[in-house]
């Protein structure tokens, strides 16, 4: 039958588009239910074309202070907004045509429209009333469109959205998400943003670096909530040396909109309240996945806390139903949502050998100014599992590379087991720590020890180099601190 498959997978984002990719590759006949754009929020409106934007704040910031390097500019350096956007966007676009061309190399069929499950093994395509915020990319050419489809197994990879707080919902003018973040029409004078997970504080950074008056509201007792709070505070005194004003354990009580800004009433953790008006707001509060209207009630898939509950393989509790990404809980993270995917096709493909996904191996990544990366347990969390361990630290500081690209302001932190040696953690902040990561998280794979790492020879001068620092220091071995 020409509408039967293998696997359908519903969404094209990260984790769908590679699940369909890799499920063609076993042989597979598959299709993808799209609705909006291929590639997902990630490529068209969420990790590339931030780093677009970041990456051109990035060198303005370089061209304010030529000096620092020995050059001299003449005239004014400034930044145009809508070159910068128009470049962000053209990034976009590249990725979703990207993803468009693999499903065709791929042999992966596209169906246009929403999806809802009907029954195990069916899904009914309808035409889609959604909007995109924008239209990234022509719908491709042969894609199909409204229809009964049937198959074998089916994957929900639709991703989530932006969460709004009652009485503070984003209407796209005044209070934002992350979608008009990315593309404002002018530069505002003033921002609050509320919220320092990744999205907040990577947009914080943003535009406080193009010169915006920036302030952060956040409930808990450290920006970015996630990360080890050594590496935290650390990151905060840069964030603040840089001008932006941070307010901790503060919660945005009330918002009233004027006719071109917010006053937004601000509660402190003191019991007092502060007021703060700006041009501009973000609400980056987190994301709620996309669970309603696909028919995950009438085929009894279970769901908890709003996401999709699976097993390390991705299976729900109704066979043939599969769920990745970040409608299936966190962290809601474009990489482990791709392994999801590879993860949960090759178990239905039966290959041997299959790990299942495990969440303290997954690194996290933050592109703000400074960088900020890490993997596995903090050391808050390696103590309040009982673990003996031991830390080592090593400073930017003290690393020649560091020192001449004029980035000394950093931090590598390595947590470690004192009976066995595993790496329990590893926390940075400082320049390009998303690239170091990694180094990390294949040691932690490896099952490495800190033997193996002190083993390991670094090239010099790079400032991979504090990562075997941090290691020697936890075992009072640092050589040049």
């Amino acid at each position: 039958m020409a509408n039967a498959y293998d696997v359908i997978i519903i969404g094209s984002g990260p984790g769908g588009y590679i699940a369909a990719i890799r499920a063609a590759q076993l042989g597979m006949k598959v299709a993808v239910v799209e609705r909006e754009h291929l590639a997902g929020i990630c490529s068209n409106w969420g990790c590339i074309p931030t780093k677009a934007l970041l990456r051109s704040a990035e060198v303005y910031e370089y061209a304010k202070h030529p000096g620092d390097y020995g050059i001299k500019i003449e005239g004014s350096v400034t930044a145009d907004l809508k070159a910068i956007v128009a470049r962000s966007r053209g990034i976009a676009h590249r990725m979703n045509n990207g993803v468009g061309f693999l499903f065709k190399k791929n042999k992966v069929d596209i169906i246009w429209g929403d999806a809802k499950i009907t029954k195990p093994g069916e899904v009914v395509v309808s035409k889609t009333a959604k909007k995109p915020v924008e239209p990234i990319g022509p719908i491709p050419k042969n894609t199909l469109g409204e229809g009964t489809y049937t198959a074998k197994h089916i994957i929900v990879a639709t991703g989530a959205r932006p969460r709004a707080l009652p009485g503070i919902e984003p209407d796209g003018k005044l209070i934002w998400t992350y979608f008009e973040a990315m593309k404002p029409e002018e530069m505002p004078k003033s921002l609050l943003v509320m919220g320092s997970g990744a999205i907040g504080i990577e947009f914080a950074s943003f535009y406080r670096t193009l010169g915006v008056d920036v302030t952060v509201v956040e409930i808990m007792s450290q920006v970015m909530p996630v990360e080890d709070a050594e590496i935290s505070a650390l990151a905060k005194k840069q964030f603040e040396r840089a001008g932006m004003k941070i307010l901790l354990e503060a919660k945005v009580a009330k918002v009233v909109k004027g006719a071109n800004s917010v006053t937004a009433t601000i509660e402190l953790k003191d019991g007092k309240t502060q007021e703060i008006t700006a041009d501009r707001m973000i609400s980056a509060v987190g994301v709620q996945a996309n669970i309603e209207g696909i028919g995950l009630e009438a085929v009894g898939v279970k769901t908890d806390r709003g996401f999709i509950v699976i097993d390390g393989y991705g299976k729900t509790n109704v066979p043939g139903i599969y769920a990745i990404g970040d409608v299936a809980g966190p962290p809601l993270l474009a990489h482990k949502a791709e392994h999801e995917g590879v993860i949960c096709v090759e178990k239905i493909a039966g290959l041997p050998n299959v790990h299942p996904m495990d969440k303290l191996k997954i690194p996290g990544c933050t592109y703000c100014h400074p960088q900020v990366a890490s993997v596995g347990l903090t050391e808050a969390k390696a103590k309040a599992e009982g673990r003996d361990i031991r830390v080592g630290r090593f400073p930017f500081v003290a690393n020649g590379k560091a020192i001449a690209l004029g980035e000394d302001q950093g931090l590598v932190k390595t947590i470690f087991d004192k009976k066995t040696g595993e790496l329990l953690g590893a926390h940075m902040v400082g320049a390009e720590v998303t690239e170091l990561i990694q180094g990390f998280v294949v040691a932690m794979n490896l099952e490495t020890t800190e033997e193996e790492l002190m083993h390991t020879i670094f090239p010099h001068p790079t400032i991979s180099e504090t990562m075997k620092e941090s290691v020697l220091d936890a075992y009072g071995r640092a050589l040049n601190a």
